[in-house]
């Protein structure tokens, strides 16, 4: 456990920080796999909807720092890619 005053301040900072980028992390989760069943379920005007909401979102969170941009382009990427090749 911290010793000094700012230490502890640092460790109350830290744990509230890691909590918020937690419920972020959660939210990109969420909208990617909506995204997927939108895809599954075959209705691509559906998916292309669940897409078009999740890319800002995931663009975001990697501006932010939350999820790598390498992380956020190859979600970006694969999602795309199976929208593009529902009939």
């Amino acid at each position: 456990m911290a010793n000094t005053r700012q230490a502890k301040k640092r460790a109350r900072q830290n744990d509230k920080q890691r909590q918020h980028n937690a419920s972020l992390r959660s939210m990109v989760r969420t909208y990617i796999k909506k995204t997927y069943a939108a895809i599954a379920s075959g209705n691509k005007e559906q998916a292309v909807a669940a897409y078009a909401a999740c890319v800002p979102v995931v663009d975001r969170m990697a501006d932010k720092g939350i999820i790598h941009k390498n992380k956020a382009a190859r979600h970006k990427s694969r999602l795309n890619e199976h929208i593009k090749s529902m009939a």
